[in-house]
């Protein structure tokens, strides 16, 4: 599987938990500002998990078929120089 891919499959994993931890808060709220929160909820939830599937240990919890690809030369040289 390419590593486009996985990126989509974990984001669409990642969209899924998140949409459905915030679907009762959503469906229960009548008007925008009442589903403020639902939504705040939703978008916590989906950087909680997109910042915990980064984590080198989660990854290897993966099935190999969703595991980040291994970087190439060039990207650690950009790693190791923050980014540059």
């Amino acid at each position: 599987m390419s590593d486009e891919m996985r990126r989509t499959v974990r984001t669409a994993v990642q969209w899924v938990v998140s949409v459905a931890a915030a679907l009762p808060a959503i469906v229960s709220a009548a008007g925008v500002p009442e589903a403020l929160p639902g939504v705040a909820l939703g978008l916590g939830v989906a950087a909680a998990i997109t910042r915990v599937m980064a984590l080198d240990v989660v990854d290897a919890l993966l099935p190999g078929w969703l595991r980040k690809a291994p970087a190439e030369d060039g990207d650690q040289a950009l790693s190791k120089e923050g980014g540059r």
